[in-house]
């Protein structure tokens, strides 16, 4: 198990964690940050002028998964850890990940007012004696928490919130250790396991009487998406396709789909690639649309976008994979494509 502890800086996040360690037997201090401090000596400096964080690096996103999977070996287990997280996009990617590899997250928000936040940061003193590192680390600080107050309403969504504006770090624990045994702060997300070898996957993609396209939010993934996913062994790929909108969306639909494009997605390491289908579901009526459901552990929210709209959505390689189905939908004819070019 891991215990996330969120929040800006100033909120107590290091203290809380190790008064922590003494309430939950068997846990360790586990710091992401030294995983970013160790790419920054690894990796060229140019990368690094490509970024603001090192949390934008895919690397220390799949080294946070990695190495937790690795300690969790090692140790009993749970791992605290105090880590800003305030992207919701690598939230899903993290967290996602770890339940995957069956690994469970406690998300607790430590939240304290911003007043308090600013008295904190104007008297905390990283390197005593050095006043002009302490001014840095202190700007640094300041100029996040305007991005902590635009993360709020996802974070409060998402995690169990303990405000430590009047707590100890002590207080905090106490509160923090008890949602932990009570599984008040437990993180509810799909268990899509990692694949192992090339995948097939069947996406629908389901219309509205404007010709919209519905793309779903994942949970346990950055990014949008069409509804669908893996075909189990054994099972046909129209088949799944439809039981996956009916799991996900609880839209039962006919099983005769008709297949928009077929396409072959090449091995990028980590991923594995594999065959990637979407079929055409239709178009939904307003009294189907209006009894769409949502499985809070898989999907976040849904909603009909235009192609342009999409473009702006969807990682590259499922927008083109759309742009190539809408067009075999006008054309009434499927589409082959390799690595998301047209053959013939």
């Amino acid at each position: 198990m891991i215990v996330w502890l969120n929040g800006t800086f100033g909120a107590g996040k290091t203290t809380t964690a190790h008064e922590l360690l003494d309430l939950l037997p068997g846990s360790t201090l586990y710091d992401p940050e030294l995983l970013g401090s160790g790419l920054r000596l690894m990796l060229p400096a140019k990368r690094f002028e490509e970024i603001d964080d090192y949390q934008d690096l895919p690397a220390w996103r799949r080294m946070v998964v990695d190495t937790a999977a690795a300690l969790l070996t090692e140790v009993p287990g749970p791992l605290v850890t105090p880590m800003t997280l305030l992207r919701q996009e690598y939230r899903d990617e993290i967290f996602g990940a770890l339940a995957a590899r069956r690994i469970p997250v406690r998300h607790v928000l430590l939240h304290t007012e911003e007043t308090i936040l600013r008295e904190r940061i104007a008297h905390r003193e990283e390197t005593p004696g050095d006043a002009e590192t302490h001014a840095s680390i202190r700007r640094w600080s300041l100029a996040h928490l305007a991005p902590y107050a635009d993360a709020l309403p996802w974070l409060r969504g998402d995690a169990h919130v303990v405000d430590t504006t009047r707590l100890t770090p002590r207080q905090a624990a106490e509160q923090v250790a008890e949602a932990v045994r009570t599984g008040a702060a437990a993180c509810d997300i799909v268990q899509t396991p990692e694949p192992i070898a090339e995948t097939l996957a069947a996406g629908v993609l389901l219309f509205d009487d404007q010709d919209r396209v519905l793309l779903v939010d994942p949970t346990y993934k950055a990014g949008w998406e069409f509804p669908g996913g893996v075909v189990e062994r054994g099972e046909a790929p129209a088949q799944a396709g439809v039981r996956e909108v009916a799991e996900e969306l609880g839209i039962e639909l006919p099983r005769a789909l008709r297949l928009l494009v077929l396409d072959w997605e090449a091995p990028k390491p980590p991923g594995f690639g594999g065959l990637r289908l979407l079929y055409d579901g239709g178009t939904l009526t307003g009294d189907r649309i209006s009894k769409l459901l949502l499985p809070g552990a898989e999907l976040r929210d849904w909603r009909f976008v235009t192609e342009s709209e999409a473009e702006k959505m969807l990682p590259p390689v499922r927008w083109n994979r759309l742009r190539w189905a809408l067009r075999a939908r006008e054309r009434g004819c499927p589409l082959h494509l390799e690595a998301g070019v047209p053959l013939g």
